[in-house]
């Protein structure tokens, strides 16, 4: 009798145990909000895509790690909007249960989402937005920024343009936080390589006419228009200084931030030649093809960005810092996600830094011929890899308030 009561009091105790465990995932389930740009200029890149990206995480995550974990993935458009974008974020946070927001692309929003995420003790995981001061002086304990940012971008890109001659500047200059800071960090670049910046338009998000704009690159004289956009705005920007004969006269365009989908909404023929910096692309290796081929599979047959590549591989990292925290607490969660080194079949193996600054290697590519291409989407060929400790901005250069002084 006494064995048995023993027995029943230690069964009661584990399932007391537990129960304890499990109170620490707020509402027994794990909830990912993916929030991006669904129906704009940046939905061929972020999109629908990322969602399906999301749920591919999630299901190779759990059966992988056998995880007891109940995971939900929900969506939404922001609009590229940082009122619309902060709005469906606190509802999400406040009353739908959200645990963590993945993607978000357009800088303005992502600077909004973090700070929020930061107030609520939530977590926000960011691969699409690209401006720096992310993991520099709008750093939070709370934010991750793991794809690529305007500081990478500024030192593959512009510097490799500065190195084959194109030593004067014209930026045609996206207006709003992602644009300012791609100008910024790629114009401090061109001067201390030696060049000059004779210029720079605001140009007004989602134009659909850039004649105004593109007549006052070419009157610059500028050996090299910059074109510190993303999406649809860089193909429209690219396709119209091509009717305007601006490449013929001599001037070359640098695209700045350029995604594989934009190259295909481009055509080779006119994004031929484009130096391209990246740090995901489908025909890496074994890796990367492998899950190219799952993901077109489950997103009708379209390929990749390097954005829903970097929604995957942070999802992945997110859900196992969440089950080795035993906690969905956001600040823990972020905490945790830095103490564990990331590695994925996407990037390989990683670190993330003190001020949430994921390193991996980016690649400086170009854009082939029509000659060159021999498959669907064979598009690039890499010029250099750049190491995963000098791609990103060195950590005492960012003014992060996390980073302590020395």
């Amino acid at each position: 009798m006494k064995r048995k009561l023993l027995s029943t009091l230690i069964a009661s105790l584990g399932l007391a145990g537990a129960g304890l465990a499990n109170a620490q995932i707020s509402g027994n389930v794990v909830k990912i909000g993916v929030l991006n740009d669904m129906s704009g200029l940046y939905a061929d890149l972020s999109g629908m895509g990322s969602v399906t990206a999301a749920k591919m995480a999630v299901d190779d995550y759990l059966k992988a790690s056998k995880s007891a974990l109940k995971v939900e993935v929900v969506s939404a458009d922001h609009q590229n909007k940082p009122d619309v974008g902060s709005s469906i974020v606190r509802k999400w946070y406040d009353t739908d249960g959200v645990d963590a927001v993945f993607d978000v692309p357009t800088s303005s929003v992502a600077l909004a989402v973090s700070q929020i995420s930061r107030e609520k003790g939530k977590a926000l995981i960011n691969s699409g937005a690209g401006t720096a001061d992310l993991t520099g002086k709008d750093c939070s304990p709370n934010t991750v920024h793991w794809l690529y940012d305007t500081w990478m971008l500024a030192h593959g890109t512009g510097s490799a343009v500065v190195k084959s001659g194109g030593d004067s500047w014209f930026f045609l200059t996206a207006d709003y936080a992602f644009g300012h800071a791609l100008e910024r960090d790629t114009a401090a670049v061109v001067k201390a390589s030696g060049g000059k910046i004779l210029g720079s338009v605001k140009v007004p998000l989602a134009t659909q006419d850039f004649s105004s704009f593109l007549l006052q690159a070419q009157s610059s004289k500028a050996k090299i228009i910059g074109l510190a956009n993303a999406g649809g705005d860089t193909i429209n920007s690219i396709k119209q200084a091509a009717e305007f004969g601006i490449t013929q006269g001599g001037q070359k365009l640098a695209g700045l931030l350029v995604f594989l989908p934009d190259v295909h909404g481009l055509g080779l023929d006119k994004a031929q030649g484009l130096n391209v910096t990246e740090t995901f692309y489908w025909d890496l290796n074994e890796g990367t093809r492998a899950w190219t081929k799952r993901f077109m599979a489950a997103h009708g047959g379209k390929p990749p960005s390097s954005v829903h590549a970097g929604v995957y591989a942070s999802v992945l990292h997110y859900l196992k810092a969440v089950d080795a925290a035993k906690t969905d607490d956001g600040t823990k969660v972020v905490a945790k996600m830095k103490e564990l080194p990331t590695d994925d079949p996407l990037f390989g193996k990683g670190t993330i830094r003190a001020d949430g600054r994921k390193l991996h290697p980016a690649y400086l590519f170009e854009v082939k011929k029509p000659s060159e291409s021999k498959a669907p989407f064979d598009y690039y060929k890499v010029v250099a890899t750049i190491p995963a400790e000098q791609a990103f901005r060195p950590l005492d250069q960012g003014n992060c308030p996390l980073v302590a002084k020395k």
